[in-house]
């Protein structure tokens, strides 16, 4: 938790200051009405009491009463915009962190968890700030100056006020004892029921398709009962300290009273009415402290689940990012679209056996370059060691002529034209998703937009929409076809104009018509850039100026279509699956 609060900046502290001194004059504001009371108590049974001085006195009770208020106000103002803020600077940091982790350290939260810590875990945090703020400020002043001011009164009135503070005390500890482990499973199961509701929502055609939604609503209930029954748990162990709060309460004053009626029937005369006076008074300093504990118990039962939402959002800020930026953010070679392998190795950091094995391979300039094998075989594995997605085990990748990890990471991808395995479209217009970020260039022109919609043959379809290039594209691109969704995520590629374009299985749900139609407009458009493309379909590579089949994470065959037909089995019987051997012959 204080790690979180280091990011409260100077104003946030001075805030805080002001704070302080507000919750300190409401608290002196508060402690003097007593004061007041007692004063009026002992006007009330004096003879010869003037009225004036009873409605002086009293007066002077509104007043305390309207300022305590009015700070109360202020200070519950400037917690809100501290504790906003916090929030703001927190979320914003987190969401930051988790951009910039490689994708095998977000893999290790999961996603739906990532979600819980960004919302929730946050919100946890924003909860206590804006109420702790106030009463673990004002709780502990309020306790020191009313037993001070009580001290001097009566031994016996102390005594009792001691025991009941000791009872308070224990049972709060004996709550916070019990639940604050079991707020780490709330959260847990937190992240279960949001993963649960968005593998739902995003699988929603085919839950429907296999007439699986009862399947699904067992599922999130029994994810849903768990966290039911642990929030009843917690809240039943929590509701006890209510009764008995109210219980000491007023069992204190009844005490304070009881004993009070004995001090002032042995007291002499003159002594009673200034007992009986101090019997007021002590009783509202008691009820005083009482409230304080009771502001106390509410923190300490925020406190557990607040401590554990901080634990999960440091884990996130802490985690150590291992794929780090380079210095280089300059072409510091003549070399131009290159990309070059030399001994690569790779494994996932979690995983036990090389996904890629000796990889060596260089593509110049204005090539195109395509890799090929079954599936597992580490086509998109290799791939996404370019962007570094991934970092190689062993062994080097070049851009350029230069090491990918020496480069600054957003220099390199803005050498880099990328078209991901799943198509992603975000929720916006179709000019934005396909003008998205920018290319070290600044904005992307809208005549580039267009002319790379052109070269995606993506035109006729977007046009005949209701809004044409402005129309609206859903979430994940839902109202829109998978490949209509596969020549937009083409088009942003094109858009940015890169050295080097890279298709990850990106035309593979394109028919074999526009496959064709597209790269070879993309071929004319590209005007020398390197183009390496992942491909299932022999179609789509037939004609590349290379061909890399891969098999178990190895080179086993490299060079044109017709001489891997003649000189690699692999990728004959790949070939001889898609197309027969008359085809074949004629291609």
């Amino acid at each position: 938790m204080i790690k979180l609060l280091k990011n409260l900046g100077k104003k946030e502290w001075l805030l805080i200051l002001v704070s302080l001194i507000l919750i300190i004059a409401q608290v002196w504001l508060e402690l003097k009405m007593p004061d007041y009371m007692s004063e009026i108590t002992v006007l009330v049974q004096t003879k010869g009491s003037q009225m004036s001085e009873i409605l002086k006195n009293g007066a002077y009770m509104m007043g305390c009463a309207l300022g305590s208020l009015i700070s109360a106000v202020i200070v519950g103002y400037l917690v809100s915009t501290i504790s906003a803020t916090l929030s703001l600077k927190i979320r914003k940091k987190l969401f930051t962190k988790v951009e910039n982790l490689a994708m095998h350290e977000i893999k290790s939260f999961s996603t739906s968890s990532l979600i819980t810590r960004t919302t929730n875990d946050i919100t946890q945090i924003q909860m206590l700030v804006a109420m702790g703020l106030q009463l673990m400020i004002k709780a502990p002043i309020t306790v020191v100056w009313a037993i001070t001011k009580i001290l001097n009164k009566s031994w016996q009135w102390s005594a009792v006020t001691a025991v009941a503070v000791t009872v308070l005390l224990g049972v709060i500890a004996t709550i916070i004892s019990i639940v604050s482990s079991k707020f780490k499973i709330v959260q847990k199961l937190i992240d279960k029921i949001n993963g649960v509701t968005r593998e739902n929502l995003t699988g929603i055609r085919v839950v429907r398709a296999f007439n699986a939604e009862k399947y699904q609503e067992n599922k999130f209930e029994a994810v849903n009962e768990k966290l039911t029954n642990q929030q009843l748990f917690n809240q039943k162990v929590l509701a006890v300290l209510s009764p008995v709060m109210y219980l000491v309460m007023y069992a204190i004053t009844l005490a304070i009273y009881i004993v009070g009626a004995y001090l002032i029937k042995d007291a002499g005369f003159a002594d009673k009415i200034v007992l009986f006076g101090d019997m007021v008074v002590f009783s509202s300093y008691a009820m005083q402290v009482i409230m304080a504990f009771l502001m106390l118990a509410m923190i300490f039962m925020m406190l557990p689940r607040a401590q554990v939402s901080a634990n999960r959002i440091n884990e996130v800020l802490e985690t150590e990012i291992t794929i780090k930026d380079g210095k280089i953010d300059t072409d510091t070679t003549n070399e131009k679209g290159t990309v070059e392998f030399r001994n690569v190795d790779f494994k996932y950091p979690d995983g036990d056996d090389y996904l890629l094995k000796n990889i060596s391979f260089k593509v110049n300039k204005g090539e195109t370059v395509a890799f090929i094998g079954s599936t597992g075989s580490g086509k998109s594995s290799l791939i996404n060691l370019i962007p570094r997605f991934y970092d190689t085990t062993n062994g080097e990748v070049f851009v350029d002529g230069v090491n990918v990890k020496e480069y600054k990471q957003e220099f390199l991808h803005n050498k880099l034209g990328y078209v991901s395995q799943r198509a992603v479209l975000f929720n916006d217009s179709v000019i934005n998703n396909v003008a998205y970020g920018e290319n070290g260039q600044g904005q992307i022109t809208e005549e580039n937009v267009k002319k790379a919609i052109e070269v995606a043959q993506a035109k006729d379809f977007i046009e005949k929409m209701d809004d044409g290039y402005q129309t609206h594209i859903s979430q994940g691109g839902t109202n829109v076809s998978g490949g209509q969704k596969q020549r937009i995520s083409i088009a942003r590629a094109i858009a940015r104009n890169p050295e080097i374009y890279i298709f990850d299985d990106s035309f593979s749900a394109l028919d074999y018509k526009t496959d064709s139609i597209v790269r070879k407009e993309l071929k004319k458009y590209t005007n020398g850039a390197t183009i390496l493309i992942v491909a299932q379909r022999i179609g789509t590579i037939m004609n590349a100026d290379k061909i890399i089949v891969l098999d178990e994470g190895k080179i086993v065959g490299m060079g044109k279509h017709k001489e891997l037909l003649q000189i690699c089995e692999v990728y004959k019987q790949i070939a001889l699956s898609q197309l027969s051997e008359e085809e074949l012959k004629n291609e």
